[in-house]
C-alpha cells in the first residue's frame, strides 16, 4: 500500500517532476542580479566620485582650451574665403581729434582691415609684435596676471618711438592691458604716471561682411548666420575703432601743445599704417600670393603703397583748404 501511494504521488504532479528536469532561468537570474547588484553600486558610484573630483580639478583648463580650439578653428574657417578671394580697398583712417578740459587730445579712429576680428586681435596682442608695429622699440617687461582663456590682464612696459617733421625721440608706457578675444576688445590703462599723467583707451573689432549680396535676401546677424547664409564664401573684414584719451601732467600752451599734439597724431597713423601692412602680407599670403619675397621686405612695400596713397589724400586735402581760403578772401 505504500508503494502504491508513493507511485500514485509521484504520477499525480508531472508539471513538478518536469520543472525539476529543466532548471528555472528567472530564478537563476534573480538570485545571480540580487547578489550582484550591490557590489555595481558601490563600484559604480566609487568610480563616479573619482570622476567627478577629477573634473573639478580640470574643469577650468579644460574649458580654457575648448574655447581657443573652437576659436582657431573659427578663424580657419573664415580665412578659407579670402584665400579664394584675397581682393581687398584699403582706405584710410578716420581720425578725429578733440580737446577735452585738462587734456592735450583724444584720439577716436575708425578703419576697416582686410582680415577677420580674430586675426587682426592676433596682431594687436601678439607678444612679439614688435616685428609689426615700428614704433615699439623694445618690449621691456609683459607679465601675465589674470589668464582666464579666452580673456587675459597683462602688465605691459614698452619704449615706444615717436616722430613729428624734423624730431624723434622715445617714450617709456607702462600699461595694464585687459584683452578679450571673446569681443575681440581690448583695454589699456596707464600704470606708473610721469611726462603723461593720463594714457587710456580702448580697441574694438568688429565684423563687417564683405560679400552680404550672398545671403541676399537674407540679412545676417552674426558671424554664424552670415558663414551660414552664404555656404563659407563671404569674407569677414574688420572695422577696427581706437580710443585714445592723452594727458600730460601740465598741459603746455600753444604753440608746444600743438607739436604735441601733431605727434600723438602722426604716432597713432604710424600705428595703424603698420596694421594694415601686417594684414596685407596675412591675406595675400593666406591668398597663395608668396613670390618668395621675404615676409618683412614684402611689409615694408604694402606700407610704402599706403603711405603714398595716404600723402596724395592730405595732400588733396590741403589744396581744396587753400582754395577755398583764397575764394573767401576775394570775395
Amino acid at each position: 500500500m505504500a508503494q502504491e501511494k508513493t507511485t500514485a504521488s509521484s504520477t499525480a504532479n508531472p508539471s513538478e517532476e518536469k520543472a525539476n528536469e529543466h532548471p528555472n532561468f528567472l530564478t537563476e537570474g534573480l538570485r545571480n542580479f540580487t547578489s550582484y547588484f550591490p557590489k555595481y553600486v558601490k563600484q559604480f558610484s566609487f568610480k563616479k566620485l573619482k570622476k567627478n573630483d577629477h573634473f573639478r580639478s580640470s574643469e577650468l583648463s579644460a574649458r580654457n582650451n575648448k574655447e581657443l580650439s573652437t576659436t582657431s578653428l573659427s578663424l580657419e574657417r573664415q580665412m578659407e574665403a579670402w584665400k579664394h578671394n584675397p581682393e581687398w580697398v584699403e582706405r584710410p583712417p578716420c581720425i578725429k581729434v578733440t580737446i577735452p578740459k585738462g587734456s592735450l587730445s583724444c584720439l577716436s579712429v575708425s578703419v576697416d582691415a582686410g582680415l577677420p576680428p580674430d586675426a587682426v586681435y592676433n596682431i594687436v596682442t601678439d607678444p612679439d609684435n614688435k616685428r609689426v608695429f615700428k614704433n615699439i622699440k623694445e618690449v621691456i617687461s609683459r607679465k601675465v596676471l589674470v589668464d582666464e582663456g579666452l580673456r587675459q590682464v597683462v602688465e605691459l612696459e614698452q619704449a615706444a618711438i615717436w616722430r613729428f617733421l624734423w624730431w624723434s625721440g622715445t617714450i617709456s608706457v607702462n600699461v595694464l592691458v585687459d584683452q578679450n578675444r571673446e569681443d575681440h576688445s581690448m583695454k589699456f590703462k596707464q600704470i606708473k604716471s610721469g611726462f603723461m599723467e593720463k594714457f587710456e583707451g580702448s580697441w574694438k573689432m568688429e565684423p563687417l561682411f564683405v560679400d552680404e549680396e550672398l545671403c541676399h535676401p537674407f540679412k545676417p546677424n552674426s558671424v554664424a548666420d552670415y558663414v551660414s547664409c552664404s555656404n563659407g564664401l563671404g569674407r569677414i573684414a574688420s572695422r577696427l575703432k581706437l580710443e585714445q584719451l592723452i594727458q600730460p601732467a601740465i598741459v603746455p600752451p600753444p604753440p608746444i601743445s600743438w607739436y604735441l599734439r601733431g605727434i600723438t597724431t602722426k604716432t597713432t597713423e604710424m600705428l595703424i599704417t603698420d596694421l594694415l601692412a601686417e594684414s596685407t602680407r596675412i591675406r595675400q599670403a593666406s591668398g597663395n600670393g608668396d613670390d618668395g619675397e621675404p615676409a618683412e621686405t614684402r611689409q615694408d612695400h604694402v606700407r610704402k603703397n599706403i603711405k603714398e596713397r595716404w600723402a596724395v589724400r592730405r595732400k588733396t586735402a590741403r589744396h581744396s583748404h587753400r582754395r577755398l581760403f583764397l575764394n573767401s578772401k576775394l570775395s
